[in-house]
Protein backbone atom coordinates (compact mmCIF):
# COMPACT_ATOMS: atom_id res chain seq x y z
CA UNK A 1 0.00 0.00 0.00
CA UNK A 2 1.30 3.45 -0.90
CA UNK A 3 1.64 6.54 1.24
CA UNK A 4 -1.44 8.05 2.87
CA UNK A 5 -3.11 10.71 0.74
CA UNK A 6 -2.77 14.21 2.15
CA UNK A 7 -5.96 15.44 3.89
CA UNK A 8 -5.86 18.68 1.90
CA UNK A 9 -5.90 16.74 -1.36
CA UNK A 10 -8.77 14.61 -0.13
CA UNK A 11 -10.72 17.76 0.70
CA UNK A 12 -10.06 19.15 -2.79
CA UNK A 13 -11.27 15.89 -4.34
CA UNK A 14 -14.50 16.16 -2.34
CA UNK A 15 -15.14 19.65 -3.75
CA UNK A 16 -14.61 18.74 -7.41
CA UNK A 17 -17.62 18.64 -9.76
CA UNK A 18 -17.95 16.94 -13.16
CA UNK A 19 -17.85 20.35 -14.88
CA UNK A 20 -14.30 20.83 -13.55
CA UNK A 21 -11.94 19.64 -16.28
CA UNK A 22 -9.43 18.05 -13.91
CA UNK A 23 -12.22 15.88 -12.45
CA UNK A 24 -13.91 15.26 -15.79
CA UNK A 25 -10.68 13.76 -17.15
CA UNK A 26 -10.89 10.96 -14.60
CA UNK A 27 -14.68 10.67 -14.62
CA UNK A 28 -14.99 10.27 -18.39
CA UNK A 29 -12.15 7.77 -18.72
CA UNK A 30 -14.76 5.05 -18.98
CA UNK A 31 -16.69 3.97 -22.10
CA UNK A 32 -19.82 3.08 -20.11
CA UNK A 33 -19.95 6.55 -18.51
CA UNK A 34 -19.55 8.30 -21.86
CA UNK A 35 -22.15 6.03 -23.42
CA UNK A 36 -24.69 6.86 -20.70
CA UNK A 37 -24.34 10.64 -21.04
CA UNK A 38 -24.08 10.61 -24.86
CA UNK A 39 -27.27 8.56 -25.22
CA UNK A 40 -29.06 11.42 -23.49
CA UNK A 41 -27.25 14.35 -25.11
CA UNK A 42 -27.39 12.91 -28.64
CA UNK A 43 -30.91 11.54 -28.06
CA UNK A 44 -30.07 8.01 -29.18
CA UNK A 45 -30.91 5.17 -26.77
CA UNK A 46 -29.04 2.63 -28.92
CA UNK A 47 -25.78 4.59 -29.16
CA UNK A 48 -22.68 2.61 -28.25
CA UNK A 49 -19.26 3.91 -27.20
CA UNK A 50 -16.42 1.60 -28.20
CA UNK A 51 -13.42 3.55 -26.97
CA UNK A 52 -12.46 6.72 -25.09
CA UNK A 53 -9.14 8.57 -25.27
CA UNK A 54 -8.68 11.12 -22.51
CA UNK A 55 -6.86 14.43 -23.04
CA UNK A 56 -5.73 13.28 -26.46
CA UNK A 57 -3.27 15.66 -28.11
CA UNK A 58 -3.67 16.36 -31.83
CA UNK A 59 -1.71 18.69 -34.07
CA UNK A 60 -2.72 20.84 -36.98
CA UNK A 61 -0.70 21.20 -40.18
CA UNK A 62 1.64 23.87 -38.76
CA UNK A 63 2.40 21.97 -35.58
CA UNK A 64 0.17 23.69 -33.04
CA UNK A 65 -1.23 21.09 -30.66
CA UNK A 66 -4.61 21.03 -28.97
CA UNK A 67 -5.71 18.86 -26.07
CA UNK A 68 -9.14 17.30 -26.19
CA UNK A 69 -11.01 16.41 -23.01
CA UNK A 70 -12.52 13.08 -24.17
CA UNK A 71 -12.41 11.71 -27.70
CA UNK A 72 -14.90 8.86 -28.08
CA UNK A 73 -15.25 6.38 -30.92
CA UNK A 74 -18.91 5.48 -31.37
CA UNK A 75 -20.27 2.19 -32.65
CA UNK A 76 -20.76 3.48 -36.20
CA UNK A 77 -17.20 4.82 -36.40
CA UNK A 78 -18.17 8.44 -35.70
CA UNK A 79 -15.70 10.38 -33.55
CA UNK A 80 -17.29 12.34 -30.70
CA UNK A 81 -15.25 14.96 -28.88
CA UNK A 82 -16.73 15.81 -25.47
CA UNK A 83 -15.42 19.02 -23.92
CA UNK A 84 -16.23 20.78 -20.66
CA UNK A 85 -15.84 24.55 -20.46
CA UNK A 86 -16.32 26.77 -17.42
CA UNK A 87 -14.83 30.06 -18.64
CA UNK A 88 -16.75 32.30 -21.02
CA UNK A 89 -13.75 34.25 -22.27
CA UNK A 90 -13.20 33.18 -25.88
CA UNK A 91 -14.93 32.56 -29.21
CA UNK A 92 -16.36 29.14 -28.43
CA UNK A 93 -17.70 28.35 -31.90
CA UNK A 94 -14.33 29.05 -33.52
CA UNK A 95 -12.76 26.84 -30.88
CA UNK A 96 -15.22 24.08 -31.76
CA UNK A 97 -14.46 24.47 -35.48
CA UNK A 98 -10.71 24.46 -34.88
CA UNK A 99 -10.76 21.37 -32.67
CA UNK A 100 -13.01 19.48 -35.09
CA UNK A 101 -10.65 20.34 -37.95
CA UNK A 102 -7.65 19.07 -35.96
CA UNK A 103 -9.46 15.82 -35.16
CA UNK A 104 -10.43 15.34 -38.81
CA UNK A 105 -6.87 15.93 -40.04
CA UNK A 106 -5.35 13.76 -37.31
CA UNK A 107 -7.70 10.81 -37.79
CA UNK A 108 -7.78 10.78 -41.62
CA UNK A 109 -5.32 8.64 -43.55
CA UNK A 110 -3.19 10.62 -46.04
CA UNK A 111 -4.59 10.30 -49.55
CA UNK A 112 -7.94 8.93 -48.35
CA UNK A 113 -11.02 9.71 -50.41
CA UNK A 114 -13.08 12.50 -48.87
CA UNK A 115 -15.94 10.01 -48.68
CA UNK A 116 -13.86 8.19 -46.05
CA UNK A 117 -13.15 11.25 -43.92
CA UNK A 118 -14.54 10.38 -40.46
CA UNK A 119 -17.70 12.01 -39.20
CA UNK A 120 -17.13 14.20 -36.12
CA UNK A 121 -19.54 15.27 -33.41
CA UNK A 122 -18.52 17.93 -30.90
CA UNK A 123 -20.41 17.91 -27.60
CA UNK A 124 -19.63 21.18 -25.81
CA UNK A 125 -20.64 21.20 -22.14
CA UNK A 126 -20.52 24.67 -20.60
CA UNK A 127 -21.35 26.27 -17.27
CA UNK A 128 -23.07 29.15 -19.11
CA UNK A 129 -25.91 29.37 -21.62
CA UNK A 130 -23.82 29.70 -24.76
CA UNK A 131 -26.64 31.02 -26.99
CA UNK A 132 -28.68 32.64 -24.18
CA UNK A 133 -31.87 31.00 -25.36
CA UNK A 134 -32.72 29.54 -21.94
CA UNK A 135 -32.39 26.00 -23.29
CA UNK A 136 -30.27 23.19 -21.91
CA UNK A 137 -29.27 21.99 -25.39
CA UNK A 138 -28.66 23.49 -28.81
CA UNK A 139 -28.29 21.20 -31.83
CA UNK A 140 -26.51 23.31 -34.42
CA UNK A 141 -26.98 22.40 -38.09
CA UNK A 142 -25.69 23.78 -41.37
CA UNK A 143 -28.67 25.06 -43.34
CA UNK A 144 -28.85 26.02 -47.01
CA UNK A 145 -30.17 29.57 -46.88
CA UNK A 146 -32.15 29.44 -50.14
CA UNK A 147 -33.92 26.13 -49.54
CA UNK A 148 -33.87 25.66 -45.78
CA UNK A 149 -32.45 22.15 -46.25
CA UNK A 150 -29.95 20.81 -43.73
CA UNK A 151 -26.54 20.01 -45.20
CA UNK A 152 -24.87 16.88 -43.83
CA UNK A 153 -21.10 17.18 -44.26
CA UNK A 154 -20.23 14.79 -41.42
CA UNK A 155 -19.78 17.53 -38.81
CA UNK A 156 -22.29 18.04 -36.00
CA UNK A 157 -22.23 20.36 -32.99
CA UNK A 158 -24.31 19.95 -29.84
CA UNK A 159 -23.92 22.59 -27.12
CA UNK A 160 -25.32 21.78 -23.69
CA UNK A 161 -25.11 23.78 -20.51
CA UNK A 162 -25.68 23.55 -16.77
CA UNK A 163 -27.31 26.98 -16.41
CA UNK A 164 -30.61 26.70 -18.30
CA UNK A 165 -32.91 24.18 -16.62
CA UNK A 166 -35.74 23.77 -19.12
CA UNK A 167 -37.15 20.59 -17.55
CA UNK A 168 -35.75 18.26 -20.24
CA UNK A 169 -33.88 15.02 -19.62
CA UNK A 170 -30.72 16.72 -20.89
CA UNK A 171 -31.20 19.48 -18.32
CA UNK A 172 -31.61 16.86 -15.59
CA UNK A 173 -28.31 15.30 -16.66
CA UNK A 174 -26.61 18.69 -16.82
CA UNK A 175 -27.57 19.46 -13.23
CA UNK A 176 -25.44 16.50 -12.14
CA UNK A 177 -22.40 18.25 -13.60
CA UNK A 178 -22.66 20.98 -10.93
CA UNK A 179 -22.83 18.63 -7.94
CA UNK A 180 -20.03 17.38 -5.71
CA UNK A 181 -22.00 14.19 -4.96
CA UNK A 182 -24.38 12.34 -7.27
CA UNK A 183 -27.10 9.84 -6.37
CA UNK A 184 -29.41 9.28 -9.31
CA UNK A 185 -31.30 6.11 -10.20
CA UNK A 186 -31.78 7.51 -13.73
CA UNK A 187 -28.02 7.73 -14.25
CA UNK A 188 -26.56 4.67 -12.48
CA UNK A 189 -23.18 4.66 -14.26
CA UNK A 190 -22.69 8.37 -13.54
CA UNK A 191 -23.52 7.72 -9.87
CA UNK A 192 -21.18 4.73 -9.60
CA UNK A 193 -18.26 6.54 -11.29
CA UNK A 194 -18.62 9.57 -9.01
CA UNK A 195 -18.77 7.40 -5.90
CA UNK A 196 -15.76 5.31 -6.95
CA UNK A 197 -13.53 8.30 -7.74
CA UNK A 198 -14.49 10.24 -4.63
CA UNK A 199 -14.42 7.41 -2.12
CA UNK A 200 -12.14 4.59 -3.27
CA UNK A 201 -8.39 4.74 -2.72
CA UNK A 202 -7.83 3.84 -6.38
CA UNK A 203 -10.00 6.72 -7.56
CA UNK A 204 -8.48 9.18 -5.09
CA UNK A 205 -4.93 8.29 -6.14
CA UNK A 206 -5.84 8.72 -9.81
CA UNK A 207 -7.23 12.16 -9.00
CA UNK A 208 -3.99 13.07 -7.19
CA UNK A 209 -1.97 12.05 -10.25
CA UNK A 210 -4.09 14.19 -12.56
CA UNK A 211 -3.97 17.15 -10.16
CA UNK A 212 -0.17 16.98 -10.16
CA UNK A 213 -0.10 16.79 -13.95
CA UNK A 214 -2.30 19.88 -14.21
CA UNK A 215 -0.05 21.76 -11.77
CA UNK A 216 3.01 20.88 -13.85
CA UNK A 217 1.24 21.92 -17.04
CA UNK A 218 0.35 25.31 -15.56
CA UNK A 219 4.01 25.90 -14.69
CA UNK A 220 5.09 24.85 -18.18
CA UNK A 221 2.42 27.02 -19.82
CA UNK A 222 3.51 30.03 -17.76
CA UNK A 223 7.12 29.49 -18.88
CA UNK A 224 6.00 29.19 -22.51
CA UNK A 225 4.01 32.44 -22.29
CA UNK A 226 7.03 34.19 -20.76
CA UNK A 227 9.26 32.97 -23.61
CA UNK A 228 6.72 34.11 -26.20
CA UNK A 229 6.60 37.56 -24.63
CA UNK A 230 10.39 37.86 -24.63
CA UNK A 231 10.50 36.80 -28.29
CA UNK A 232 7.99 39.55 -29.10
CA UNK A 233 10.31 41.96 -27.29
CA UNK A 234 13.06 40.91 -29.71
CA UNK A 235 15.35 39.38 -27.09
CA UNK A 236 17.97 36.93 -28.37
CA UNK A 237 17.18 33.24 -28.03
CA UNK A 238 20.41 32.70 -26.05
CA UNK A 239 19.41 35.25 -23.43
CA UNK A 240 15.83 33.92 -23.27
CA UNK A 241 17.11 30.39 -22.67
CA UNK A 242 19.25 31.64 -19.76
CA UNK A 243 16.45 33.67 -18.20
CA UNK A 244 13.92 30.86 -18.59
CA UNK A 245 16.43 28.23 -17.43
CA UNK A 246 15.64 26.01 -20.40
CA UNK A 247 17.27 24.45 -23.44
CA UNK A 248 17.86 26.81 -26.35
CA UNK A 249 16.28 24.31 -28.76
CA UNK A 250 13.01 24.64 -26.82
CA UNK A 251 13.10 28.42 -27.33
CA UNK A 252 13.88 27.96 -31.04
CA UNK A 253 10.93 25.58 -31.39
CA UNK A 254 8.56 28.11 -29.82
CA UNK A 255 10.01 30.82 -32.05
CA UNK A 256 9.49 28.67 -35.15
CA UNK A 257 5.88 27.88 -34.24
CA UNK A 258 5.16 31.58 -33.61
CA UNK A 259 6.61 32.53 -37.00
CA UNK A 260 4.63 29.82 -38.81
CA UNK A 261 1.39 30.87 -37.14
CA UNK A 262 1.95 34.58 -37.85
CA UNK A 263 2.43 35.55 -34.20
CA UNK A 264 6.00 36.66 -34.85
CA UNK A 265 7.49 38.38 -37.88
CA UNK A 266 10.58 36.97 -39.52
CA UNK A 267 13.61 39.23 -39.53
CA UNK A 268 17.35 38.79 -39.76
CA UNK A 269 17.91 39.42 -36.08
CA UNK A 270 15.54 36.72 -34.93
CA UNK A 271 17.01 34.19 -37.33
CA UNK A 272 20.53 34.77 -35.99
CA UNK A 273 21.64 33.39 -32.64
CA UNK A 274 23.69 35.95 -30.77
CA UNK A 275 26.97 34.88 -29.31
Amino acid sequence: MGNTIDDRKLERIKQFRPIDDVFFEVLADDAAFCQEILRVILEDDKLTTLDVKMQKGVRNLVGRSVRLDALCTLGDGTLCNVEVQRSNNDNHFKRIRYNAACITASETEPGALFENVPSVIVVYISEFDILKGERAAYHIDKVVRETGNILDDGMKTVCVNTKANDGSKIAELMQLFTQTEVKSSKFPVFTERMNDIKNSERGQRKMCEIMEEYAEERVEEAKKEMIQEMLRDDMSVDKIARYADTDINYVLKIQSNMIESGQLQVNERRNTRKR
